[in-house]
């Protein structure tokens, strides 16, 4: 009786912090749709915090559903997809999107669409049917009424396209692997020798061999854009104010300059930190550890913040279905959540499924490339790029036998493709989870995590049976004398041995720790056989170190717990580094009058402190420093000192740091904290009392539109959120980025308890709808940005009572 009470004390304090914020406050309407198509009626009732919750009587009517309800609600998003799925986004806006194009046609899925589709579900190719069909009918309504569209399609003068089963199995936006950190590895051991490297980089769990062959030419590695096709395939688009159609609708030029100047800073910000920045925390804890005796799920996945955002909920109700969570929209199914009989969460496993490969090309002949001692022909492929305002563009797309050709160096008859695991059948990021969505046990859980080859994740299970289990998955290439971590020739030298099966990747079952944690960091156990498979290269391990704190502590947990660890703010980091001031002192008095704030600190980074201010500046500054100290000039822009690496430097000091180590060590913490200190005064003023960490000046989340630096500063307004205060930083357990404005982190949240599936909880920020005129557009920014969540309803009597709407789909025939 006691844990009920408690557990419903959560769930009204979640639903009155609701009412604080911007909020829906009552259903909006029934309303009914006629759509061909469809076998029967489903219904569709999306609760006040915008989740679909739909009810059908045939498979194929719940995924068409499904794809018309996520079109309906994300249509803006679903449009850029498709754009940047099928390589068409110079088509819609201009020349400078031709190289993006060129790198999506490169790297497109080639192979027979139907293998792909049943790959993910022995019904996969009905279900994406389904699921496009029904995503098609929403566009052709919208289509009927185009003064209804969005404001962004509006503003670009653009209308949505129809899609096809190839938009769905795209691989552009997944998390896909590591061929940027191999170039710039390779680079460095070019630049400072593969010892330096080694000792700059944390690779565990063992080293990894990080030699160059002779063949290997480090001028040409160094000197060229090698993954700019492959970057540019990947990047998110920029909009610019010219592609906006009326001109009082755009930016000024000066400040779009501001703006993109300043998400430029932000874009690299992140892409320094994107190890330790992107990333998620979950956990499972057994019914031996809750004060109720029932395992609980709990998973925050960590991508870039972004309105809408990446992430969207939904509960699938149909025959052999009943699954609720989130995923990514644009894709059938739920990657995160529960059914009937379990839960499941995801994060980040070190997975390698790229390799860089280096070839010697005919100079008689670029389309030929020597393999094993002769001249092998390149597969070639011409296609034509339409360009809006412009004429179209012919590209010849260039393949060998490990992959496309990113990058030919015709000066020294080189050329460099790209081998991605993801091309192969199967490589469509977290489509698998249609399998997973219907497992009832954890062998069959784990039966189903089999066919997970993108992205590779920790794939956490507890259900209703008590049980509680870790699967590691992703596509694994056996590399059986090399690393993976540098480039290698492709010459036949260099071959992958298969793939490691999934299910012989680290996995653990009913652990007698009672718990689960896997937060990104690596603790597979130095005797796994099949280390070879196993990325070397891992997040810094403080958000699972935290994690693991917390669920080892003896307590008994409860929900409250669950939430309040899922938004920890203690810095390991800030634990370890302050005690190395606990006997100096600063002559300047106000760097000492920091220093000894910092002394009586709970390293705790929460929005309304002071010492969380001064030690975040800290923190900041001493990484910057550490890497001018520690890399050499010609390895800057392809190394930097990671938290782990720089404490470990800063407890065992060695000559870098002077004739006396320890000393200078001392030395340099002083004159770290001092830098930190001058930074604070410019960017916040002289007061300390105005150092605070949580604030518009310092940190703080503003979620940003794709078109918010291209527009006015009036309709910029409506499109973007904040600024808010915002505590923590990439390192906490409750992880908000490196930056001062959060970029990266949770916006999806999900917590559940195996007792009863309406105690569900979940976060999903700024709101479920992608239309800024929609009130389901923002109205979960300011519970997001307080560490409040809402209630995810699984049975339709709870769901009843928090209505927003109700839509029923009736077929025509």
């Amino acid at each position: 009786m006691q844990t009920r009470s408690l557990l419903s004390l959560v769930l009204l304090t979640a639903i009155a912090s609701l009412a604080i914020g911007s909020t829906v406050a009552r259903a909006q309407g029934n309303s009914s749709v006629n759509i061909e198509g469809l076998d029967q009626s489903v219904e569709i009732l999306k609760d006040k915090w915008g989740i679909s919750h739909i009810y059908a009587l045939t498979e194929h009517d719940l995924f068409f559903a499904q794809g018309y309800s996520a079109a309906r609600d994300r249509l803006f998003q679903f449009e850029i997809w498709r754009a940047q799925a099928t390589g068409t986004t110079a088509a819609l806006f201009g020349p400078r999107m031709i190289d993006r194009d060129h790198g999506t046609r490169l790297f497109k899925f080639r192979g027979p669409m139907a293998d792909e589709m049943n790959h993910y579900h022995p019904r996969g190719v009905d279900i994406i049917t389904a699921f496009v069909h029904g995503v098609n009918a929403y566009i052709d309504e919208a289509l009927d009424d185009p003064d209804s569209l969005p404001l962004p399609f509006k503003l670009l003068g653009i209308q949505p396209q129809h899609w096809t089963e190839e938009v769905v199995i795209s691989r552009h936006q997944g998390l896909l692997g590591n061929i940027g950190q191999e170039l710039n590895i390779g680079r460095a051991v070019c630049a400072i020798g593969e010892n330096a490297v080694r000792e700059l980089q944390y690779f565990h769990p063992h080293d990894p061999i990080l030699s160059l062959d002779p063949m290997i030419d480090c001028e040409s590695l160094i000197e060229n854009d090698i993954l700019h096709l492959y970057t540019s395939y990947r990047s998110s688009i920029k909009f610019e104010p010219n592609d906006i159609v009326a001109g009082t609708d755009r930016n000024t030029k000066q400040s779009y300059a501001q703006i993109a100047s300043t998400i430029n800073a932000e874009d690299i910000n992140l892409k320094e930190h994107d190890l330790d920045d992107i990333g998620s925390n979950n956990w499972v804890v057994s019914g031996d550890l809750t004060q109720d005796g029932w395992p609980m799920m709990i998973n925050d996945p960590h991508r870039a913040q972004s309105v809408p955002s990446l992430r969207y909920w939904v509960h699938l109700v149909g025959p052999g279905w009943n699954v609720i969570g989130g995923g990514e929209p644009e894709i059938p199914g739920v990657s995160i959540g529960h059914n009937e009989q379990g839960a499941w969460g995801l994060t980040v496993f070190g997975t390698d499924g790229e390799d860089l490969m280096v070839y010697e090309t005919n100079p008689a002949n670029p389309n030929q490339y020597r393999y094993q001692g002769r001249w092998e022909d390149m597969q070639t492929i011409e296609e034509v790029i339409e360009v809006k305002g412009a004429d179209s563009v012919t590209v010849e797309l260039k393949y060998t036998r490990h992959g496309p050709v990113s990058f030919e160096d015709t000066n020294k008859n080189l050329a460099y493709a790209v081998r991605p695991a993801w091309m192969d059948v199967g490589g469509a990021p977290y489509l698998a989870s249609l399998r997973m969505d219907q497992a009832a046990t954890w062998e069959e859980f784990r039966d189903a995590s089999n066919y997970s080859h993108i992205p590779g994740e920790n794939m956490i299970w507890a259900d209703r049976d008590g049980n509680i289990g870790w699967q590691a998955v992703g596509i694994a290439p056996l590399r059986r004398n090399f690393s993976g971590l540098v480039p290698v020739p492709g010459d036949g030298r260099y071959e992958w041995d298969g793939y490691l099966e999934i299910k012989n990747k680290p996995n653990a079952f009913n652990p007698d720790v009672g718990y689960i944690e896997t937060s990104n960091s690596n603790y597979t156990p130095p005797d796994y056989p099949n280390l070879d498979a196993i990325a070397y290269t891992w997040t810094d391990p403080y958000r699972w170190a935290r994690g693991s704190e917390l669920l080892s502590s003896g307590r008994k947990f409860n929900m409250t717990d669950m939430i309040e660890f899922q938004h920890d703010y203690l810095s390991i980091p800030a634990r370890s580094l302050v005690p190395f001031f606990k006997d100096l002192r600063a002559n300047d008095r106000q760097v000492e009058a920091a220093r000894q704030m910092l002394m009586n600190w709970d390293f705790r980074l929460d929005k309304d402190s002071i010492e969380a201010g001064i030690y975040v500046a800290f923190e900041r500054q001493l990484l910057d420093n550490m890497e001018a100290l520690k890399v050499p000039e010609v390895a800057s822009d392809f190394l930097n000192v990671g938290m782990k690496t720089s404490i470990d430097m800063l407890l065992a000091p060695d000559g870098d740091f002077g004739n006396d180590p320890i000393a200078g060590r001392d030395e340099f913490l002083l004159n770290t904290l001092g830098e930190a200190v001058a930074t604070l005064r410019e960017k916040l003023g002289a007061n300390i009392e105005d150092w605070v960490y949580g604030q518009a000046d310092y940190k703080h989340a503003l979620i940003r539109h794709p078109l918010g630096a291209a527009v006015s500063e009036e309709i910029r307004s409506r499109l973007e959120l904040g600024p808010l205060p915002r505590g923590g930083n990439g390192f906490t357990l409750g992880a908000t980025g490196s930056g001062d404005n959060q970029t990266s982190g949770a916006s999806f949240r999900i917590f559940i308890d195996t007792r009863d599936w309406d105690n569900t909880l979940g976060m999903n920020t700024p709101g479920q709808v992608g239309d800024p005129d929609s009130p389901l557009y923002d109205n979960l920014f300011e519970l997001w940005a307080n560490d409040k969540v809402f209630p995810a309803f699984y049975s339709r009597d709870k769901i009843e009572t928090v209505l927003f709407e109700t839509l029923d789909l009736i077929p025509t025939n």
